[in-house]
């Protein structure tokens, strides 16, 4: 790993040297909430946004968020600047805090504030140009997906499922019904029109959710929220993922099942070059 430079708890430092200590919460139990915020040329691709989610998430667990959007803003630009990337990832992650390991909250603790970045390492041309395979699996994570928690092991779990088939994505059913992949959302298009699981609790509304709804509004492309069953996904015309470091990709196979014509679709096509506008625009 490069030796980035993060910042921890008030202060630049390098990567090597970021240190919390062994009763933080965020180590113990999982007890936090993170973010992770796509920058192109610098800039932050819907920071308002990425940040509304996270105030969202940490008022959720009730966790205080430790700065407004404007400071946020601030600290990422920071962030950004010391590491002198154009495009980047930047994860932000806030716990409990430091205490005594005991499951009820803890009175009068500091938040820890972690703010680190990555280089951007976006879909390669031919898995948009070509498409991609997944596989399904039961759902089997906590019914609070709508909060963006650190404890991601179901998720670690399915990603895992994922690779060991050799496939970018596990695309995951509860009872029967679509509700997302191990770190995406999921689109169902059938005759031009665009299908997605509500915004419940069952999934993590991701940000890119909103830009579809914004995308699909400008070209008038129909978008549902709606329950979507299996048999449904199977028989779409097009099957789309989207999420911040994939951007929109297109599934030509789900469990070896080939979808619609087996190749990335008109639908796909005219939305990924809205949403590489989106990012032009910046």
């Amino acid at each position: 790993m490069s030796d980035s430079t993060v910042y921890l708890n008030g202060e630049l430092t390098p990567l090597s040297e970021a240190r919390i200590p062994v009763l933080d919460r965020g180590f113990i139990f999982g007890d936090g909430i993170y973010e992770v915020i796509p920058i192109y040329n610098g800039k932050p691709f819907r920071g308002a946004q990425h940040l509304a989610r996270l105030a969202r998430s940490l008022a959720a667990i009730g966790i205080p968020d430790p700065h407004s959007e404007s400071e946020w803003l601030a600290l990422i630009a920071r962030v950004i600047e010391a590491n002198g990337l154009s495009d980047q990832m930047v994860y932000i992650q806030v716990t409990r805090g430091v205490a005594r390991r005991t499951h009820a909250f803890p009175e009068e603790v500091t938040p820890t504030v972690l703010v680190m970045t990555n280089p951007m390492a976006l879909p390669s041309a031919s898995a948009v140009a070509k498409g991609v395979a997944c596989v399904t699996m039961e759902d089997r994570r906590w019914l609070n997906c709508q909060i963006k928690s650190t404890s991601l092991l179901g998720n670690v779990l399915a990603a895992q499922y994922a690779a060991e088939h050799g496939v970018t994505e596990a695309i995951q059913f509860r009872d029967g019904w679509l509700t997302e992949a191990s770190s995406s959302n999921v689109w169902v298009v059938c005759k031009g029109r665009v299908s997605a699981p509500p915004k419940d609790n069952l999934i993590l509304e991701g940000i890119r959710y909103g830009l579809m709804e914004e995308l699909c509004a400008a070209l008038d492309i129909s978008l549902e929220a709606r329950r979507i069953s299996r048999d449904e996904v199977f028989g779409a015309d097009e099957i789309l993922l989207s999420s911040a470091s994939k951007e929109l990709l297109p599934v030509v196979s789900i469990d070896g099942q080939v979808i619609g014509a087996g190749t990335p679709g008109p639908v796909f096509r005219k939305l990924y070059e809205a949403y590489q506008a989106a990012k032009s625009a910046l």
